[in-house]
């Protein structure tokens, strides 16, 4: 056997569908969940720096408009280098952006840390370069659960992380907290491991990203805006998204603000 062929036999002996299915949900659930208890923070940080409610609503508001307009980007690199690359660089990122935003004093600090840096920390790490992997690397039959087990544990993380920041918050503070999330978000580095390329593409996937590559970004653009299914499918995402992110930033507030406990409103 030669040294190619027993490297990719080994680098493919590991990386079972189980294993890369099972790094990435992890993946979709630390990427995912952090963001959906931001929520969590709008009064203690606002009390703290003496911030009207305003101010964080906007830091989060560029987080969630640079999120979306760094991710065709993201996914971009990711399809030319890796996704394991863009999704390293995205945990870095996104743990810098936490930890600035814990020590905010700021409004312009915390537009800077949880809307810039957090915005495309995001971008550079959310499940849609998981699921871009899945494609790549999850036998055909395989493929289907894993695009739905994907997108299921980003949700999980925004079920688990929610009482998780509570909890944390009562007991060591909201900047504790933060730093202890931005803690948690490097865990992607290793796991993304299971999500990097194989060695050496066959002549056929060579050709396929020649191909690819030979699509300039109008072709793209106007493929993507001519298909139906496509506009159907950003639209959904588009409503899904904007009430889920009005409703996990300001409903524990809210519901805080009407007498009820922050455990409940986790």
């Amino acid at each position: 056997m030669s040294s190619q062929a027993a490297t990719i036999a080994k680098h493919i002996s590991w990386r079972t569908p189980v294993v890369i299915l099972a790094c990435g949900c992890a993946i979709s659930m630390l990427g995912f969940g952090p963001r959906s208890a931001f929520g969590f923070f709008l009064s203690p940080m606002s009390n703290a720096n003496g911030w009207g409610r305003d101010v964080f609503a906007l830091a989060l508001a560029i987080q969630a408009l640079l999120w979306g307009a760094a991710q065709p980007l993201a996914g971009a690199i990711a399809d030319r280098f890796g996704a394991s690359r863009v999704l390293c660089a995205g945990a870095v990122v996104y743990c810098l952006g936490l930890l600035a935003m814990a020590h905010s004093s700021t409004p312009g600090a915390l537009y800077l840390s949880a809307g810039v840096l957090i915005g495309f920390g995001l971008a550079g790490s959310s499940f849609t370069l998981v699921i871009g992997a899945f494609g790549r690397l999850m036998p055909r039959e395989w493929r289907s659960l894993a695009f739905g087990a994907a997108t299921a544990a980003g949700s999980f993380g925004q079920f688990l992380f929610s009482p998780l920041a509570v909890a944390l918050i009562d007991r060591l503070g909201w900047l504790g907290t933060l730093e202890i999330f931005g803690g948690l978000v490097l865990l992607i580095m290793p796991l993304s491991l299971a999500l990097a390329p194989p060695g050496r593409k066959t002549p056929n996937e060579r050709k396929g990203t020649t191909s690819a590559t030979q699509q300039t970004l109008s072709q793209a653009l106007a493929e993507a805006f001519g298909h139906r299914s496509y506009m159907f499918l950003v639209l959904g995402f588009f409503t899904c998204g904007f009430q889920l992110f009005f409703i996990t930033v300001h409903l524990p507030a809210y519901l805080i603000d009407r007498g009820l406990s922050a455990e409940l409103a986790g």
